[in-house]
């Protein structure tokens, strides 16, 4: 069997030799492709692959259609809208993720960016203190609970909606207060950590009415996906509200636009940094070589995406 592994951003040298000593240990081939800058390079790598680790990397239905041999595809950290999930299925490709690795590294960013802009964004003049303050986390998944729990252990108080999550022990645990909608969590939130991923149904959800609903001086944090925010209605609600910020992981597409009108309100990081920590690259990494040789040995599917 050969295990591609193909990242035009590289793993760390660690994590490399991890996922070697992995692959390697269990019998396999491995084939690394880094720092590639032309599709066709991919192309030609996967060409006789048995399996494939990616990053952000995109694995297209051109990609599937020129992988022979591909049994199983792993993204490296939880979201997967870069794989085509129809083309690998039709192609009986099971495709992986590894949720929780990169959790942390994303969680404490979400929290970085509320104090980063509660302050000013560190430059001169009076900011104000995240203690005291309601946090809202809009989907209470690996890293929603994570942000949960460091928000109370920062004083904050801590509000969740996730309608997946149906028992309110998962919650309580935490110290963490439910509510009803979605409507209500924006409504009460000074500051809302996003977590949902892009789907048919979230992208474009979070837009004028929501935001305008925020109390005074509130922040919206992104750390998931800039599809679903609708742009042109945040852009709306930040005209009309002077007091509102919003920090994102992901620039949109109107970023310029957004600086230039807005300025120290808004702020979007040069490339997604969320899972950019040595611990969530090694971490992450390492998953999913041992997720491929549990499915070659075993044939164990559990983080399977595309069932």
């Amino acid at each position: 069997m050969k295990i591609l592994v193909a990242t035009e951003k590289p793993f760390a040298k660690k994590a490399v030799d991890g996922i070697r000593g992995i692959v390697e240990g269990a019998g396999y081939e491995l084939s690394l492709l880094e720092k590639y800058t032309d599709k066709a390079q991919l192309l030609e790598a996967v060409a006789d692959a048995d399996a494939l680790i990616i990053r952000s990397d995109k694995v297209t239905a051109e990609v599937i259609a020129a992988a022979k041999n591909l049994k199983i595809v792993v993204r490296a950290g939880a979201g997967y809208d870069n794989v085509d999930l129809a083309a690998a299925t039709a192609r009986g490709i099971v495709v992986m993720n590894t949720p929780g690795q990169n959790s942390n590294a994303v969680a404490e960013l979400a929290i970085a960016m509320m104090i980063f802009m509660a302050r000013n964004r560190f430059t001169p003049g009076t900011g104000s203190e995240i203690q005291g303050k309601t946090l809202g986390i809009h989907a209470y998944g690996n890293v929603g609970k994570l942000v949960g729990r460091k928000g109370r252990a920062m004083g904050m108080k801590v509000l969740a909606y996730d309608p997946f999550i149906t028992d309110a022990a998962v919650f309580e645990a935490d110290g963490v207060e439910t509510v009803a909608s979605v409507a209500e969590l924006y409504k009460r939130s000074d500051y809302l950590s996003l977590h949902i991923p892009a789907t048919a149904e979230t992208k474009g959800s979070i837009g004028y009415e929501l935001l305008m609903s925020m109390p005074k001086g509130a922040t919206l944090v992104n750390t998931a996906r800039k599809e679903v925010i609708d742009e042109e209605g945040l852009r709306r609600a930040l005209a009309e509200r002077e007091d509102l910020k919003y920090i994102t992981d992901i620039a949109p597409a109107n970023q310029a636009e957004l600086d230039e009108q807005f300025g120290k309100r808004v702020f979007a990081t040069a490339k997604k940094m969320g899972a950019e920590t040595a611990e969530a690259n090694i971490n992450a990494g390492l998953a999913a070589a041992s997720q491929i040789v549990d499915f070659f040995k075993n044939g164990t599917t559990r983080f399977q995406v595309n069932k």
